[in-house]
């Protein structure tokens, strides 16, 4: 008798499905209400929000908020409808392409519906069953998820090792000598977990040693890092180096899309081979007029990042002199990891929201080693100096519960099912 396929789902709910029940409504999955920005409500409470990926304050820019009316007066929701290759194609889309390209240095740049899906496909479509991929272990899910689908063989190295890099580009050049096939490496501008550049710099010198293209998925440098903002290529010195640069439109730009740019022989064959695009509606006019105005304000608004980086800069700050372990970032993306179990980070968070007023995301196992509590914050242009201030008092506060047993003592009164 054949297995029924819904069992293995009805018996396992996955490593985090299984806190559903738990979790669902308030730990994940939470219902944020009110206008985008650091002054949000949940569960009908005010909270200091430090969860949004609006690194520029964006998304609720008069102009910004004016060119998406604009743009959904004048042609609606739906236009255009279809693939560009078929019907869906529209100067605007070109315009956008053009001016992201000459943003990030590059020749060429072709515009994607989503972030995720794109990188998916950006690496299916560059690599053959003959080539090898080699790519950092802590890379995003949408670039393990793309590695998936490679039929050939694939290296992943440490995080951000250089040993382990060059390791394993031996081991791929060694590998595609006997397939006859290339060497595509794969990292991330900045690590959004931990808050840590890729070391392009060091990358790319390898290049020297070892014939392989780069592909870097900058979606937290974009607009954040560089002098111009064109992400950790430009903070590093090495924008020209990157083969294929990588970005969505989810973070700086407080939108829906993404992008990838190139020389122009290289775009020309991804228009043509990314199926995630070829068979898949057009980005919307909203997001595309909308993100021409967004990419106007980036360009022409310095003040934006110098306003984010103080920001970063006093938070992080801040941070350090209480003694909180902020691991290593050297960028916006701002962690602080705490020892704690996973019942006694369930309480502290909780604690953070009902007394303190202070909303983010909670990191824990799997995602992150077991012992360790992860509490990672995104400081945006939107924020104040005030903000950062309260949020800081509170930290030292719930500190001090976790390390004098509190909230294991509450978390031990409290039905938490480890092996739900």
């Amino acid at each position: 008798m054949v297995k029924d396929l819904f069992e293995r789902i009805q018996n396992n709910k996955g490593p985090l499905g299984k806190w559903a029940s738990q979790a669902e409504g308030y730990f994940v999955f939470p219902k944020l209400e009110g206008e985008l920005g650091p002054r949000m409500q949940f569960g009908g409470k005010d909270i200091l929000n430090w969860s949004l990926n609006d690194y520029l304050g964006l998304a609720n820019h008069p102009e910004v908020r004016q060119a998406d009316i604009d743009a959904a007066t004048q042609f609606g929701a739906a236009y255009p409808m279809g693939a560009r290759m078929m019907s869906g194609h529209t100067k605007y889309h070109e315009q956008l392409e053009n001016e992201l390209a000459e943003f990030v240095m590059k020749p060429a740049a072709y515009l994607l519906n989503f972030g995720y899906q794109g990188m998916v496909s950006i690496i299916d479509a560059l690599v053959t069953k003959n080539d090898i991929i080699v790519y950092d272990v802590d890379s995003h899910a949408c670039i393990i998820d793309g590695v998936r689908l490679h039929m050939g063989k694939r290296f992943t190295y440490k995080h951000n090792d250089l040993e382990s890099m060059e390791k394993n580009l031996q081991r791929a050049t060694k590998m595609a000598q006997e397939t006859g096939g290339g060497i595509l490496f794969i990292t991330e501008g900045v690590f959004g977990m931990r808050g840590q550049q890729g070391k392009l710099k060091e990358i790319v010198a390898l290049k020297q040693k070892y014939n392989f293209r780069l592909l870097v998925d900058d979606a937290h440098g974009f607009g954040t890092l560089g002098k111009t903002g064109a992400g950790a290529g430009e903070e590093q010195g090495v924008q020209d180096d990157i083969d294929v640069y990588f970005s969505t439109f989810a973070k700086s730009m407080a939108n829906i899309g993404a992008f990838v740019a190139a020389d122009q022989d290289v775009i020309d064959y991804l228009k043509y081979n990314l199926r995630s695009q070829m068979f898949a509606k057009a980005l919307p006019m909203i997001q595309t007029i909308g993100s021409l105005k967004r990419l106007e304000l980036l360009r022409n608004n310095p003040g934006l990042k110098d306003k984010l980086w103080e920001n970063v800069n006093a938070l992080q700050n801040g941070l350090r002199s209480r003694n909180f372990n902020i691991g290593d970032t050297n960028t916006c993306v701002t962690p602080v990891y705490l020892e704690g179990s996973v019942p006694e980070a369930m309480v502290m968070v909780n604690d953070l929201r009902e007394n303190y007023g202070i909303f983010l995301s909670i990191v824990i196992y799997p995602v992150i080693p077991k012992g360790i509590i992860l509490l990672r914050m995104i400081p945006t242009t939107s924020h104040t100096l005030a903000d950062i201030d309260e949020t800081l008092i509170a930290f030292e506060a719930i500190r001090e519960k976790l390390e004098n047993g509190t909230y294991k003592e509450i978390a031990s009164r409290t039905k938490v099912d480890l092996d739900a």
